[in-house]
């Protein structure tokens, strides 16, 4: 495969440091309390169809009915959500404007609700340098389904060898490759620099 000149970046956890516990920590003192909160109420499988496009209001419904004693927690996830991300990840968002400052483009496919991300937008600037952002929940696919892959390349007429895939999810990095990517597994800002340079990016 030809070295890749286009780098495509998962967002939450690679750009943004992203968990639900940071802003459950403030609402929920026990902590056992709180994990049993975010693995019985607001839980990954429910909050990952807000990414697959459900309004957050639509799924707060849904769970107050269930939990109406816990309405002001469960609504907290949807009216508190910037709270849930620390910030971004300062050495990642470093290596992203070295990239941009040496004409790199750079892309991305995340997994995340479309009515936070425009929040996201907002918050952090440097989410509207990307030249095409695939949003789940706007395209109605998640990672690692091949779909979603297939979006970027189509829309931007880009070969899928030409691209290297950034994802710390490993399930991810593998639907990647699986459409002909060059993917790496995000673990730190220090080793991405290092996975960059082995592939002959500038930073």
């Amino acid at each position: 495969m030809p070295s890749p000149t286009n780098a495509v970046f998962d967002i939450g956890a690679v750009l943004l440091d992203w968990d639900p516990r940071y802003l459950y920590r403030k609402i929920i003192a026990d902590p056992d309390r709180m994990e049993w909160f975010l693995s019985e109420v607001c839980t990954p499988a429910w909050n990952v169809e807000q990414d697959r496009g459900r309004p957050f209001a639509d799924a707060c419904d849904l769970l107050v009915e269930r939990h109406p004693d816990l309405e002001a927690e469960i609504r907290a996830f949807d009216e508190r959500w910037v709270e849930t991300v620390a910030d971004a990840i300062q050495g990642s968002v470093a290596i992203l404007e070295t990239l941009r400052a040496a004409d790199v483009p750079t892309w991305a496919i995340t997994n995340f609700s479309h009515e936070k991300f425009a929040i996201a937008r907002e918050r952090w600037p440097f989410l509207n340098g990307f030249r095409d952002v695939v949003v789940s929940g706007e395209e109605k696919l998640l990672k690692p389904d091949p779909a979603i892959y297939r979006v970027l390349l189509d829309r931007n007429g880009l070969a899928a060898s030409d691209c290297l895939f950034i994802d710390d999810a490993p399930k991810n990095v593998d639907g990647a490759r699986a459409v002909g990517m060059h993917a790496v597994q995000f673990t730190s800002p220090e080793q991405l620099a290092v996975d960059l340079r082995d592939y002959g990016f500038p930073v």
